[in-house]
């Protein structure tokens, strides 16, 4: 009797360290947020193609923020000094209502205003320092594409005498950002890295 009341007890503790390992089923989330941390050397294996890239990201930055400052400051190249910001001109409401061409013209010429100036600015400011810095570069791809596709629709280079009515400069911005974005280019040379580990990106990694 004794045999057999104590076995029982021995055989069940035996397995139960085997019963109480958690299964993960495929596609179940990691059990810590910090687990699920992607970094770009899961994505990018190279360390050639992952500095090709951070150079891709600062280069596009640099296409974002020179116009910024341009038009900011009136340095002299696309804008004159009389025609800066800080000096009252109107970075966008001049070029939406004479330089827009194509069917949609009036339509650009219809959103002029103080307000596009300001939206103009902050999305070519905010998109350039995301991509300087390596924060952020997925919601910089769609602010800065964005952009790039309504300057792509303001010139309508599919229209008779274009340089490429298929793929100009602005579609390569918009493609380049997609790379950008999806290649977690902001891990090399920059804080993407620190960036992905705040626990409000972990949380919502379209802020990646």
């Amino acid at each position: 009797m004794n045999t057999s009341t104590t076995g029982a007890p021995q055989h069940r503790a035996a397995e139960a360290p085997d019963a109480a390992v958690p299964v993960r089923r495929p596609g179940s989330p990691a059990p810590h947020p910090a687990l699920a941390v992607v970094t770009q050397e899961t994505v990018v294996t190279r360390a050639s193609a992952r500095r090709a890239l951070a150079l891709a990201r600062l280069g596009t930055a640099v296409v974002f923020l020179w116009p910024f400052a341009d038009k900011l400051f009136g340095l002299g190249y696309a804008t004159p000094a009389e025609g800066a910001w800080l000096a009252g001109g109107a970075p966008a409401q001049g070029y939406l209502e004479h330089g827009a061409q194509g069917p949609l013209a009036g339509t650009f010429a219809s959103m002029a205003g103080p307000a596009t100036d300001w939206l103009f600015m902050l999305g070519m400011l905010g998109t350039g320092v995301a991509l300087l810095l390596g924060i952020g570069v997925r919601a910089a791809a769609v602010c800065g594409g964005l952009l790039f596709v309504m300057l792509w629709l303001s010139q309508w280079p599919v229209a008779a005498g274009s340089n490429n009515p298929v793929v100009d400069q602005h579609v390569v911005v918009v493609l380049l950002l997609a790379v950008l974005a999806t290649t977690l280019a902001g891990d090399t040379w920059g804080v993407g890295r620190r960036w992905a580990a705040l626990s409000v990106v972990t949380r919502s990694p379209w802020l990646r």
